[in-house]
């Protein structure tokens, strides 16, 4: 088995008012509230992209452990907005946080399950002793067409996870399951600015369906229960949707409370399930059990069966908790938000 190392995340300082964006449309704030359940999103500043968030979440990750950056000898960062078509992230994240030249690096996209995808690679490539440690991150600069819904909930944020061996990890990932089909609920086209959306079909036949099967399916190979888990993480594009689930499964919500970030950050995309887990890991301690299932349009959802050793308690403190990353914040205005996003074509 291979484990969580070390992790970290970064949430950049801007943010903006659900009702800030609804004046704007002329929507009702307490639909849309309701709706959505977000009360504000994280913004990503005028120098801030994909790539720097995901710099800040790893050096975040490093600050914790004592680990030479030249053993990471794989660097993966998933996204949906990565900065250049052709030139990948995951190189200037290695070159930034010194894990270069000896290592392999590739950008990954799945939706919002990338980072997910990136725990995979590094878990299998740790086990095959290929390398020492990997990294992998979700990051997210997230893009949302002016007035339409995903403009509420589109947030920007970074998680970062070292992964390596058992015998050194703060987590033991015992376990992990994939569910995944072709359900096209939301999608980009080349060289199109904002994605689209299948409006309802993004719930049942694409989130609930991969989310909750991905889930059973992983309890299935493991021979658990869903009681035997103190925390659990859920994709969560809003508010609603994973506490919806979590209902059907008959989940208290007090277990999903420390995970459940997107209503005073938004959806940051590849990064939400990926600083899910990171909120809930600044909380943990030795012997709890976590239940991690992201999920990405077009569809996949990744389980991960994760306990918590008694290393947690040696890294904690040694860098900034994401509580006070997410205190740490300047509300802007809708017109600020326009220019810093890049939606002014033309300017």
């Amino acid at each position: 088995m291979a484990g969580i190392i070390s992790y970290g995340a970064y949430v950049p300082t801007y943010r903006i008012k659900t009702e800030e964006i609804a004046k704007v449309w002329g929507e009702s704030p307490e639909r849309i509230i309701s709706g959505l359940g977000i009360k504000e999103k994280a913004v990503a500043g005028p120098d801030e992209d994909s790539v720097t968030l995901a710099v800040s979440a790893a050096k975040n990750a490093l600050e914790r452990v004592n680990i030479d950056p030249r053993k990471i000898g794989a660097v993966y960062v998933g996204s949906e907005s990565h900065p250049y078509a052709v030139k990948p992230s995951a190189s200037i994240v290695g070159e930034a946080i010194g894990a270069t030249p000896e290592m392999t690096a590739a950008d990954l996209e799945f939706a919002c399950k990338a980072g997910t995808a990136g725990i995979q690679m590094c878990m299998g490539m740790v086990k095959s002793k290929m390398i020492e440690y990997g990294i992998a991150i979700g990051s997210d600069t997230a893009q949302g067409r002016p007035g339409d819904a995903l403009e509420y909930s589109a947030g920007c944020g970074a998680g970062a996870f070292i992964i390596g061996p058992k015998k050194e990890s703060v987590a033991i990932i015992e376990a992990t399951y994939s569910y995944t089909t072709d359900t096209s609920d939301f999608w980009r086209r080349p060289k199109a600015d904002y994605p689209s959306h299948g409006g309802r079909f993004t719930g049942l036949p694409a989130y609930f369906k991969h989310v909750e099967s991905a889930t059973l399916g992983l309890l299935a190979k493991t021979g658990e229960k869903l009681e035997e888990f103190d925390y659990f993480v859920f994709h969560q594009p809003n508010a609603k949707f994973p506490l919806a689930l979590a209902k059907k499964l008959k989940i208290p919500k007090e277990k999903f409370e420390a995970g459940l970030l997107t209503p005073i950050i938004g959806n940051t995309y590849s990064g939400a399930s990926m600083i899910g887990l990171v909120g809930v890991l600044d909380k943990a301690k030795e012997g709890d059990r976590i239940l991690v299932t992201s999920f990405g349009s077009g569809a996949g959802s990744d389980s991960f069966s994760i306990t918590v050793t008694d290393k947690i308690e040696e890294i904690k403190n040694k860098s900034r908790n994401l509580k006070s990353l997410i205190e740490e914040k300047k509300y802007i205005d809708y017109s600020t938000y326009i220019k810093y996003r890049g939606k002014l074509k033309g300017y």
